[in-house]
């Protein structure tokens, strides 16, 4: 399979992100309460993610973008028989590492509880964005399969994970970060070259990824707050699943 400029594309625009977060941590302190980490927050965070927001809804009716999409999509591929099909598998694979290194003995930031939590949030949050955005944005996919091509679920899963990845190991290394956002952006890529989804899809799934992610971190206090106030129940596991058709998450709690 051939790479193109496109893949290289994605790539530098999500990892360029790493050069915005890796300024003063807002949330240094995670006993401390919502309204004092609000005024913490650094709004410089958003640039990216809210940047390919804006960039997906724009293209729904611009038919500049809209042409744009086809000749990346071309560019990427224009053989629709072509396909190949390692997305179904890498998507799940940056939220896999948020857990797997920490058994491996590399020190996240937070513990296993405070992780589990985060990664239940973000994904709640990407998957309803998703979903809902989906059923009240019809689109063509690529391949004529159905009208539920924007934003990219696909892309968004893995890039929820990247990003907490990023905050649970940068401090370790920047390289666990920027891995993941790799196997993000190849996720991405490949939706494209197996033409489910346009690159504007592809933009809106990863904003909504990493946007996500950084509110489950700015509400992480709260639920820290809670958790300690009541200790007869809490989150053991929180998983994103693909079923063939259908992204989800599923969690358990014990009571």
């Amino acid at each position: 399979m051939k790479l193109s400029i496109p893949f290289f594309l994605i790539l530098s625009i999500f990892c360029s992100s790493t050069s915005l977060y890796a300024q003063k941590d807002t949330l240094q302190n995670d006993n401390q309460d919502f309204e004092t980490n609000a005024k913490l927050i650094n709004y410089k965070q958003l640039i990216v993610p809210a940047a390919l927001m804006t960039y997906g809804v724009i293209s729904l009716n611009n038919p500049y973008l809209k042409h744009k999409d086809q000749q990346i999509n071309n560019s990427i591929n224009n053989d629709p028989s072509k396909t190949f099909k390692l997305d179904n598998v890498s998507v799940f694979i940056p939220s896999a590492a948020v857990f797997g290194l920490d058994l491996l003995g590399i020190p996240s930031k937070h513990n296993l509880k405070q992780r589990l939590v985060v990664s239940s949030i973000a994904h709640a949050i990407t998957l309803s964005a998703v979903y809902t955005i989906k059923k009240t944005t019809p689109t063509w996919r690529p391949d004529r399969a159905d009208q539920e091509s924007f934003p990219s679920g696909h892309t968004a899963v893995p890039f929820t994970g990247a990003e907490i990845l990023w905050q649970e190991y940068k401090d370790q290394s920047i390289w666990y970060g920027i891995a993941g956002y790799t196997i993000a952006a190849g996720t991405g890529y490949l939706r494209m070259y197996n033409h489910k989804h346009w690159f504007s899809d592809v933009a809106m799934g990863a904003g909504i990824g990493i946007m996500g992610t950084k509110i489950a971190y700015w509400l992480l206090p709260l639920f820290d707050k809670h958790l300690q106030s009541k200790k007869t129940s809490y989150l053991t596991m929180a998983t994103p699943f693909y079923n063939g058709k259908q992204i989800g998450l599923s969690a358990n709690f014990q009571f």
